[in-house]
């Protein structure tokens, strides 16, 4: 047998025993999952529901690394400095976009970043105080309207829960006066005292309160209903076309991935969130499992940056460090 034929012969053997060359043999070692957030949020939940699956079809362990700071800023920018090579990847929120509005970034929130899939979507809910006059998004505005500019106070934390009343506010023409909380657990007494007036809360922080009658639910603002409060409109719905805000998941690398190692990450990663154990649990947090290609991921991130940078800049907010 001629050494030609021998490497013949054998070629196919050595393609069966490498199925992964089309990625450059990815992965290669554990594949980190960085989480820049606390644990036991959803973006947290999301990471290790989806790591064990992705495991087993990986074959290397996908082990979830919180790295919480600077509103996600600091796990975000270990992921931004790594090797184009798929094996650091995160699963950010609303945040990543929105925190450009806010501070001034060590990173570009689009140019750094590969963009791989969305993985849920949590809608907002427009409540009050039971004791609050208004108990619907018009009776809302016709209040504000009707008295000094900036008597309706609303209770907000960061990010997108302090930009969703500044955009509704806009659109609607009304004032209303920002009063910080550290979290949203901290505004509800407040809420129920009426010290302050409305909050735009997650479904899930809210749910509890609302369906005690502590809160009144006057809209929610995802594209479609609650589920877990199937009765309350929509704010597009009942007073503003087109309006939305979410929290959401999204997986992303750094910038440069290959192209064929970017579709497979989207496609693998896509797969393991929309199983049905972890849709299921999802759903009891308040949070739909959703999938979209690289390129669709990455024009959403873009849109949600655009449109709650131009509710931040209308509402006058300044970038500040992020130290």
């Amino acid at each position: 047998m001629t050494l030609s034929r021998r490497a013949a012969l054998a070629a196919p053997a050595l393609l069966l025993a490498r199925p992964s060359l089309g990625q450059g043999g990815f992965p290669t070692r554990p594949v980190r999952m960085i989480v820049p957030y606390t644990p036991g949020g959803v973006s947290d939940i999301t990471a290790r529901l989806i790591a064990e699956p992705l495991a087993a079809q990986w074959g290397q362990a996908v082990p979830v690394e919180n790295r919480a700071g600077a509103d996600g800023i600091i796990g975000t920018d270990v992921v931004a400095k790594a090797a184009p090579d798929g094996h650091t990847l995160a699963l950010v929120s609303v945040g990543h976009p929105v925190n450009a509005a806010f501070y001034r970034l060590p990173y570009d929130t689009m140019r750094d970043f590969s963009f791989v899939t969305l993985t849920t979507k949590t809608p907002l809910v427009l409540c009050a105080g039971r004791g609050f006059g208004p108990s619907t998004p018009a009776e809302l505005v016709t209040y504000a309207r009707a008295n000094p500019a900036g008597h309706v106070t609303f209770a907000g934390t960061s990010g997108v829960v302090r930009l969703a009343p500044l955009l509704f506010a806009q659109r609607a023409g009304i004032e209303m006066t920002y009063v910080p909380y550290r979290g949203s657990t901290q505004a509800h007494p407040d809420l129920m005292g009426n010290r302050v007036n409305i909050m735009f809360d997650t479904v899930p922080a809210a749910l509890p309160h609302i369906q005690s009658g502590a809160f009144k639910a006057l809209a929610t603002t995802g594209a479609a209903r609650a589920p877990q409060l199937p009765d309350v409109p929509t704010l597009g719905e009942a007073f503003m076309p087109g309006f939305e805000a979410s929290t959401w998941g999204m997986v992303i690398g750094p910038a440069n991935l290959p192209e064929a190692l970017l579709a497979k990450l989207s496609a693998d990663c896509g797969a393991a969130v929309m199983r049905p154990d972890v849709a299921a649990r999802h759903a009891t947090l308040g949070a739909e499992v959703v999938r979209s290609t690289p390129e669709e991921t990455r024009r959403f991130a873009q849109a949600e940056m655009e449109k709650w940078g131009d509710a931040a800049r209308k509402a006058g907010i300044q970038p500040q460090s992020a130290s």
